[in-house]
This record gives C-alpha cells, sequence and structure tokens, in this order.
C-alpha cells in the first residue's frame, strides 16, 4: 500500500524537495496512516512535517485522550506540533451552521493559521476513496452540478490528499498488519450525521448488493468528470474573454449575440461564472438562479431579475447586465443632486443619472377614456390644475408625505419605504417628483392617488423619464 501511495504522491507532484507539509492529524486510522506514509516518504525526500491537532471538546475525555495521543507520537518523532482548543459546538451556533459544517471550517482555519506560521507550502488531509464516494453521493443527492461528481480532488492548490488511492478498509488492514495503534472517534459510529448515514447504510449496501468495487468505481467516475470539468472549465474561460465585458463600475455586461452563438453545453457554465465572479462567492448561486439568467437573456428589454449576493441581472438591448449592489458606493444624491425643477412643457437632463426628464400639458378631450392612460412604469398622467408648486425632481427631504390611497390617506415618506421594504441605504438616492412637500410620483415605484386623472381633471400633465443614448447599453427601460 506504500507503494501504492508514494506512487499516487509523485503521480500528482504533491510534494516537492524542501516543502513544509502542514498536515492534518486527529489521532484516528486514517491521520496516523497519513502521518506514517509521509514519514516514509520523508526517507528519500527533503521535507518538512508540521503537525495540526484540533481538540473539539464535543467528546471530552476522549478529546483530550486523542491531544495526548498526537502529541506523544510526534514527541517521538521530533515533530513540530500545532494544537487548536476550539468549542465547535458554539461555533456552529454562533456561526448558524451545522455542527459537520462548523468543524470543516474550524479545522480549515486551524491549518491555514499553521501554514501562514510557519511558512508552509501544502496542507495535507487524510482523505481517502471512501471518503470521496460518500462526498460524491452526497453531492448527487443535494442536486450538485457537474463540479460536485467531481467529488474530492488529489490537489487543489496547495491542499494536498495523499491517501485518495486507497480504500477505508486497505487502510485499516494496513494499520493492523503493522501493529500502529490509533484512535477511535466514537462519533464516527453515530447516524447523527448524514455522512456517517451513507457510510454505515448506502455506501455498504451498494458494495454487498450491486458491486463489492463501488468505492473505487466512484473514484475513477469522479476522476473522469474531473478530467471533463477542466476542459469545459477552459472554454468556458475562453467564452468568458469574448462574450462578457465590464462595464466601467457598473457590472458585467453578457453581449447577447455573442452569447448566441455558443454550444448549449457552454452557456450555463458562462451565466454561472458570471454570476460567481461579480459575487465573488459560488455557494448560493443554483441552477434555478442560471436558467433565470437564461430566460432572461430570451426576455424583452427591460425586465430584470434579483439574484443572491445583492446582485441583479437586467435586460439590456445588447444582452443582460449583472450588477452587484453590496459594497456599491451610491452617488450621496441628497447632497449631488440638487433640486431641478421640471420645465413645462419641455425637457430637463440630469447627467448625474443619465436621464431625460420630459414633461407636456394638454386639454382632457370631451371623449377621454380612462383606458387611454399609459400604464408604463416610467410615463405617467397627472391632475394638473391642483399642483400648488413648481414641480421638482429631488430626492428626500424631511417632511415629505404621500396620499397612498382613494380616501386620501397620508403616510410620512419614511414610513411608506419602511413598509414597502426598500433597504435603507436606497432610501435617500431614490428620485422623486415633488409638489412642495408632497411627493406626487415616486418613479418605479407609486404614484400620488391625490394627483391621479380624475373624470373632473380639465388639464393633464404628462411626466416621461428615460435614459440618455451614450452606449450599446441604453434601452427605454429606467435604473434609477
Amino acid at each position: 500500500m506504500m507503494k501504492k501511495i508514494e506512487a499516487f504522491i509523485k503521480k500528482y507532484h504533491m510534494i516537492q524537495e524542501h516543502d513544509i507539509v502542514v498536515t492534518g492529524v486527529s489521532g484516528g486510522a486514517d491521520s496516523i496512516c497519513l502521518l506514517f506514509a509521509l514519514l516514509e516518504l520523508k526517507k528519500a525526500l527533503d521535507f518538512q512535517i508540521v503537525v495540526c491537532h484540533i481538540n473539539h471538546g464535543i467528546r471530552e475525555v476522549s478529546a483530550d485522550r486523542d491531544e495526548q495521543f498526537v502529541r506523544k507520537i510526534c514527541e517521538e518523532k521530533g515533530l513540530t506540533f500545532r494544537v487548536f482548543h476550539k468549542n465547535v459546538e458554539l461555533i456552529a451556533i454562533k456561526r448558524k451552521q451545522s455542527l459537520e459544517e462548523a468543524g470543516r471550517m474550524v479545522r480549515r482555519e486551524a491549518f491555514e493559521k499553521v501554514l501562514k506560521e510557519v511558512n508552509g507550502t501544502k496542507i495535507a488531509t487524510a482523505h481517502h476513496q471512501n471518503d470521496n464516494a460518500e462526498t460524491l453521493l452526497m453531492n448527487l443527492a443535494r442536486g450538485s452540478g457537474l463540479r460536485g461528481m467531481c467529488g474530492i480532488t488529489p490537489v487543489n492548490g496547495i491542499w494536498i490528499r495523499p491517501l485518495l488511492c486507497v480504500k477505508r478498509s486497505q487502510i485499516e488492514e494496513w494499520m493492523e498488519r503493522y501493529e500502529i495503534p490509533f484512535c477511535q472517534d466514537e462519533t464516527n459510529e453515530e447516524d447523527l450525521y448524514t455522512r456517517n448515514r451513507v457510510r454505515h447504510r448506502i455506501i455498504p449496501e451498494l458494495e454487498t448488493q450491486v458491486n463489492p468495487q463501488t468505492v473505487k468505481h466512484l473514484y475513477e467516475a469522479s476522476v473522469q468528470v474531473q478530467e471533463v470539468w477542466e476542459y469545459i472549465a477552459a472554454q468556458t474561460k475562453k467564452a468568458y474573454a469574448d462574450c462578457v465585458q465590464e462595464q466601467k463600475q457598473e457590472g458585467l455586461l453578457i453581449y447577447k449575440e455573442k452569447f448566441d452563438a455558443l454550444p448549449d453545453a457552454l452557456k450555463k457554465f458562462l451565466i454561472k461564472s458570471t454570476l460567481e465572479n461579480i459575487a465573488k462567492a459560488s455557494k448560493d448561486v443554483t441552477s434555478a438562479h442560471i436558467s433565470a439568467v437564461l430566460d432572461l437573456l430570451e426576455g424583452q428589454v427591460g425586465r430584470r431579475i434579483n439574484l443572491p449576493y445583492h446582485i441583479t441581472a437586467k435586460r439590456v438591448y445588447a444582452g443582460v447586465l449583472v450588477e452587484s449592489k453590496k459594497g456599491k458606493k451610491h452617488l450621496n444624491l441628497e447632497e449631488k443632486l440638487s433640486p431641478r425643477e421640471l420645465l413645462i412643457s419641455g425637457e430637463i437632463v440630469i447627467p448625474e443619472r443619465n436621464l431625460k426628464v420630459s414633461c407636456k400639458v394638454f386639454k382632457k378631450k370631451a371623449n377621454f377614456s380612462f383606458s387611454l392612460i399609459p400604464q408604463k412604469t416610467y410615463t405617467k398622467w397627472f391632475d394638473y390644475d391642483i399642483i400648488k408648486n413648481s414641480l421638482l425632481i429631488r430626492t428626500r427631504q424631511q417632511g415629505d408625505r404621500i396620499v397612498i390611497d382613494k380616501k386620501g390617506s397620508t403616510q410620512k415618506l419614511k414610513n411608506y419605504l419602511i413598509n414597502e421594504k426598500v433597504p435603507e441605504e436606497k432610501r435617500g438616492s431614490l428620485l422623486l417628483i415633488a409638489d412642495g412637500q408632497q411627493i406626487i410620483w415616486i418613479p418605479g415605484m407609486r404614484q400620488s392617488h391625490a394627483y391621479q386623472v380624475k373624470e373632473e381633471t380639465k388639464r393633464i400633465l404628462e411626466i416621461r423619464i428615460t435614459e440618455e443614448k451614450t452606449d450599446v447599453r441604453d434601452d427605454p427601460s429606467v435604473n434609477i
């Protein structure tokens, strides 16, 4: 088995001379096997081993026993030993994670901390073929895509898994043959965790009822998928460079014409890559979100959808504009956008927003029908004769109110925006059409009932807001 592990390490160039390998050792059979395998390899290859152990405190007495066991081995072998005491149960509660997820993150953080402290070059973990099989089955059951079918990779940057070439049974047989002691983790025998249920119930059933080589074949399949994934990732990168363009500080634009020319197999991968690039994360980007953007590319100009990580996608003439609002610095329009008087009849331009506001007044005809009132988001009709002041386009001011129903009920603008769940960071930058302190229109949201056209209306004011045409991204819809 050791020859197999050594050949596997060499095949994937996991360890080079003068490497400093931070090795996670819990004290169980897998991690002790990994440690002894590295010690054996160290005889022929000059590298350092730094052992990292996490005492998670879940099993109390046995957790302390494991720590002392690993510490003793390191003392006997002359290895640097680092231990972290972490209350994983408390961390899981604070982070709102499962115990499994919290434990995994704690280990990762500890390994990376030690790596930095010792100027390490690699982090070695004791994942083997059974771990890979469990991960692969769990990913499939949870609806993972192609990436999840890759399972656990032998090398992922600084992370190496030298035992992925062997099964758990081979590790246990080797440990027994050479009488190498290890600690037994009682939690591995409990079926409270999803992984343990897969380990104890599903995989044994597959091995006994379907094929005894199930674990091996699942690993071989994951390797093949990994190769396919690497090819698709490379093609996606090329397609991304051709189809996606950064739009100054506004986001990423997927050009529809170039996108349509792509093979169908690449389209969803390109969308996923675009969303992940702008979100700087991937966990919550699902197939449903990718399909939504795909539908948007076939939809009408002006449509908009909300996505995870405060991302919006908007259909524009050229394709789909993907923007992130998180951390985006809004113009401080309460200071930078001074109130502008609307020109009746005429138009004004607001360069800060790349907008044009057009107004015209006309008499209501004798044959007027309410069906004639435009139902467009950014074109509205108002009763001109009840307007008391010069109309201003501005951002909010203290004392602003809006009429919210036919009864004439009014609300403070602040309360209205809160009730409509408008994010606090957006409230100050909303454009408003105001008659003194009365808000007649919040473009894109609500028109005041008090200023709507009625039977007794004699003259109608039409206000239309459009984007100024400056480049290929412009369209008749308005991003206010």
